[in-house]
């Protein structure tokens, strides 16, 4: 083999152009988020390692740090992820069958994000003394819930719901028809004989909701 003249000139490396860098950065954060979202819901945010995360995601973990600033900076932004998904189901030009069935849905197609809401519901995040006054540790605020009661109570005005009902208890029941497959799943197996994951739980449960909470028909004629 002839060897290479040290004198010839280099091959010029090619350059990255900036919309491209963008580019890859996106696929590096949206890599470590899905890795965080995985890890997390596995494992808590207290169980979980950004080193886990970075080899989940296959990138070195210091890009954690760069992008995100830390493991609480990946929560903050599942959160406010989270927080935008919800949102985007609140079905507020549709029919309360539309909306929760949309809820349950996202929630069981999405069980990393639901399994990081159970562990956010168990107080599972950082310490109170860590989070910013915009990041309260729970992953659906507390006015989310009071618009949420609001929109019941303005269904139920609406004649859509029937009005007897505690919209607290509507509210509740929608969410343990929506978790309850990610929090007790075997128990859900168990009473329903199928994966709780599946549309046929699905289908079951909805009826079930959809028809305790419509008007009753007046009986006392």
């Amino acid at each position: 083999m002839t060897a290479a003249d040290p004198d010839s000139p280099k091959p010029r490396r090619r350059a990255i152009a900036p919309e491209e860098r963008g580019r890859e950065a996106d696929l590096t954060r949206r890599r470590i988020l899905d890795a965080a979202l995985a890890e997390f819901g596995a494992k808590g945010y207290a169980g979980s390692r950004t080193a886990s995360i970075a080899a989940r995601a296959g990138v070195n973990q210091q890009l954690i740090a760069y992008h995100f600033g830390g493991k609480q900076g990946l929560l903050e932004e599942l959160r406010k992820q989270w927080s935008d998904l919800e949102r985007g189901l609140r079905g507020e030009d549709g029919g309360f069958g539309e909306s929760i069935r949309g809820y349950v849905d996202a929630t069981l197609d999405n069980p990393d994000w639901a399994r990081l809401a159970v562990w956010q519901a168990l107080g599972d995040g950082p310490a109170d003394d860590e989070l910013a006054d915009s990041a309260p540790n729970a992953i659906t605020p507390a006015a989310d819930l009071d618009q949420a009661l609001d929109r019941i109570r303005a269904r139920q005005q609406s004649g859509e719901l029937a009005e007897d009902l505690d919209p607290k208890f509507v509210l509740l029941l929608s969410y343990l028809i929506a978790f309850a497959p990610i929090a007790l799943p075997s128990i859900v197996a168990g009473i329903y004989g199928v994966d709780p994951l599946s549309p046929t739980y699905r289908r079951e449960v909805m009826s079930q909701l959809l028809d305790a909470v419509s008007p009753r028909a007046d009986n006392s004629m």
